[in-house]
């Protein structure tokens, strides 16, 4: 999306970790989601090389456009919708965004919920136990079962984030840092 700010609205991101813009046709400040739910949390903040510019980096909690489409840019020129879902590892963004969710909302007779509750141990060896089927199904040469089972297993990696309080982005720093 794109969204104006002026300082004010730079400060209050920065304090809260919640994405808040400048209303230009309202003239006040408006944080992201603040009735929709649909808040951005804040990741990262660069600057252009001008220094005119900011990118906002930030989780998504729903969709980001008001119309309920996942990016504001989704109509071409003639006006045709162009909605495709970001790039697939993003996925795990809107999975992790689900799971803090159910982690502060704790719907009854939800899975998520079942593991947050019953905490580390629970959530530990059901890691454990998905990791020794990742190796069964590659041992046997099941692609399909592979899939599955690795599923599994990130699904259950990152409930264990939640209920550890780790960023997903730090996950992907230490990769980066790694790959240097």
């Amino acid at each position: 999306m794109l969204g104006y700010m002026n300082q004010a609205a730079l400060s209050r991101t920065q304090e809260t970790g919640l994405v808040t813009f400048w209303s230009r046709s309202r003239g006040e400040l408006w944080q992201k989601g603040a009735t929709s739910g649909n808040v951005l949390r804040l990741v990262e903040l660069r600057v252009d090389c001008d220094g005119d510019a900011l990118l906002v980096l930030a989780e998504p909690a729903g969709p980001t456009c008001h119309t309920g489409s996942r990016s504001c840019f989704h109509r071409t020129l003639e006006g045709a919708t162009h909605d495709e879902p970001a790039p697939q590892a993003a996925f795990l963004v809107h999975l992790l965004a689900l799971i803090r969710q159910r982690g502060q909302e704790r719907p009854e007779g939800s899975y998520t919920t079942y593991l947050l509750e019953k905490g580390v141990d629970t959530i530990c060896k059901k890691i454990g136990e998905e990791a020794a089927e990742v190796i069964i199904a590659a041992k046997n040469g099941a692609p399909n079962e592979l899939s599955y089972e690795l599923a599994d297993l990130i699904y259950h990696s990152l409930v264990l984030l939640v209920q550890q309080g780790v960023d997903l982005e730090t996950i992907w720093k230490e990769l980066y840092q790694r790959h240097q």
